[in-house]
């Protein structure tokens, strides 16, 4: 029995629209159905499929909005039904953010996703007597959240969060549901999420207009010199959260979400309310690559990997690899735990001195229960051999955990650059228990300056002291970026990553953090500074002169020279 013959009343073109409308809406069904049963890594895999169900949500975007009135006296069309279509678009601009991490897509699902909320498409799914709707709605509130965070619209997220709490209650109150419990631990995770990410106090501030950005813009690209060559591109990355006792929110630790913003420019396109909320949405095909390996992306593609058991891991990795153009470069970001290996002194140091630690999965815990006793290699362990084989191109690899310097001696097996930065293995006493908060190593490569003001225990600013201090710290890249070009003994592999302004960024700020620790009265020892690998050349990069008096300059704005060392004072003796 089709729609139409519900309603004989229909004269011949309105049953010609409801029966296309049906058609259309069973047909996107299927297509974003579909969309799991996809492989998430690669690209030619996904493109086609999604550009056929983009195709068929415009359309019936449009064909609901066209024939409104007869959908609504002659098939019963209901608000939140509108509101489940604009919902799984704002969905289908997600997931393709996340499988092209071109920012400007964020955009889109916010404008779908602020037509819901604001239009009250699911205002009545409470009355509906269908628990159902309301987890729909729930599912909305939480999805809308992600990508506001994303966007770092806090005041926004702030009042989600609580609408969400309140919807919550009232999905408790009147269908008393069996998965009450899971809804509440979603708002405890947001909540201290929000926490966590909020370290510094930044004050004398309009909250409706003032937004924190740590993606790359024009004005924090680090400079460089314009003869210098440029040889590769960052193409390919994959970054890795598996920190046991980290916040996190829908797949994303702390460290995950700090990385990945780091590694993204600022959408180019900024949607103003009127646009937004007085506007209708309208979705339309992005524009795909069509096969062409040569067409720029704003940003490298990126596989955000939260807990993957090792085989997953070498699975993307893999992926990655293959994807990588002849002049592209890959980086992988691990934020783990270490496992530390069972010989302390050994040959071999692929795979004696441990890693970081990889999920276990029922069939890996199986294998372990095999293993014969005496065996030393741990397989829920991700190895610096287990990478070796992905040196044949060239890797940037980032270790932020307390067994870092298992990677400390990473060979160059194939001609191909190769950069390691390792994170110190230990941080002071007072602050252990802020790895739960996001790792120190990482702040420091997504903000330097909130990091400084962490380990100098400065956690409320003004809008004008910390724009202050930002200048000193633009100006110490700056003079980094020319004593990375001016430099004889630096390792020709840094050079050939530099011309790309997302590892140029990282390598800047590596500096920064190694000068910040290794002046900073608490940091006491090789453990507390991080390592690079191959190593920086001391004299003429990680202690310069220059660096370190714009460094004691920056804690002197911030009246808080007094926790670092004197000029001559310092004794280092830390392995870089």
């Amino acid at each position: 029995m089709s729609a139409t013959d519900l309603v004989p009343t229909m004269d011949e073109n309105e049953k010609k629209v409801v029966n296309e409308f049906c058609h259309l809406l069973e047909k996107s069904k299927q297509l974003f159905n579909g969309l799991r049963d996809l492989p998430q890594y690669g690209h030619k895999q996904w493109q086609s499929y999604f550009g056929r169900t983009f195709d068929v949500y415009t359309k019936l975007w449009k064909f609901q909005q066209q024939h409104r009135q007869i959908l609504d006296t002659k098939y019963g069309l209901k608000r939140w039904q509108i509101g489940e279509v604009a919902s799984k678009i704002g969905q289908l601009y997600y997931h393709y953010y996340l499988r092209t991490s071109e920012t400007n897509y964020l955009n889109e699902a916010f404008s779908f996703y602020s037509a819901i909320r604001n239009r009250g498409y699911y205002s009545k799914a409470n009355k509906e007597e269908r628990s159902d709707l309301m987890v729909k709605k729930l599912r909305f509130y939480a999805r809308f959240i992600v990508v506001c965070l994303l966007l770092k619209r806090m005041k926004l997220v702030k009042d989600l969060v609580k609408e969400l709490q309140t919807q919550i209650e009232d999905y408790t109150l009147t269908y008393e549901p069996e998965d009450q419990m899971e809804w509440s631990l979603v708002v405890g995770e947001i909540n201290a999420f929000l926490e966590s990410d909020n370290l510094i106090d930044i004050h004398d501030v309009d909250p409706n207009y003032f937004l924190l950005s740590h993606r790359l813009t024009p004005l924090n690209t680090p400079p460089l010199d314009k003869s210098t060559p440029v040889y590769l591109a960052l193409q390919e990355i994959i970054i890795v959260g598996n920190t046991a006792d980290q916040v996190k929110f829908s797949e994303l630790t702390l460290d995950m979400f700090r990385v990945l913003q780091t590694l993204e420019r600022e959408p180019q396109e900024d949607f103003t309310g009127t646009q937004i909320y007085d506007a209708s949405p309208a979705p339309g095909r992005p524009p795909f690559e069509n096969g062409d390996k040569n067409s720029k992306r704003d940003n490298p593609h990126k596989y955000l990997l939260y807990k993957p058991t090792y085989s997953q891991m070498n699975t993307f990795l893999a992926s990655g690899f293959k994807e990588l153009p002849p002049n592209g470069a890959m980086l992988l970001y691990l934020s783990a735990d270490g496992s530390l290996g069972n010989a302390k002194h050994t040959d071999d140091a692929a795979y004696d001195l441990g890693g970081v630690i990889c999920n276990s999965r029922k069939d890996a815990d199986i294998i372990n229960k095999n293993r014969r006793p005496g065996m030393l290699k741990e397989s829920n362990c991700l190895h610096p051999g287990d990478l070796y084989p992905y040196t044949r191109k060239p890797l940037f690899l980032i270790v932020d955990s307390d067994n870092s310097s298992a990677f400390q001696n990473f060979p160059n097996l194939f001609g191909q650059p190769v950069v390691c930065f390792l994170s110190p293995e230990q941080v002071p006493h007072a602050m252990q228990d802020q790895n739960q908060k996001g790792k120190l190593f990482t702040l420091f490569l997504h903000s330097p300056l909130m990091a400084f003001c962490l380990v100098c225990n400065y956690m409320s600013i003004s809008i004008a002291t910390w724009d202050k201090c930002q200048a000193q710290v633009n100006k110490f890249m700056a003079e980094a970026s020319k004593l990375f070009v001016k430099s004889r003994s630096i390792d020709h592999a840094y050079i050939q990553f530099l011309g790309d302004d997302f590892l140029r960024l990282i390598m800047l700020r590596f500096v920064f953090c190694y000068i910040v620790l290794i002046l900073h009265r608490g940091f006491k020892g090789p453990s507390y500074y991080p390592m690079s690998h191959p190593p920086l050349p001391t004299e003429e990069i990680l202690e310069h002169p220059v660096l370190c008096k714009i460094v004691l300059e920056l804690a002197t704005l911030l009246d808080c020279r007094h926790v670092m060392s004197e000029p001559g004072e310092v004794d280092i003796h830390a392995t870089t």
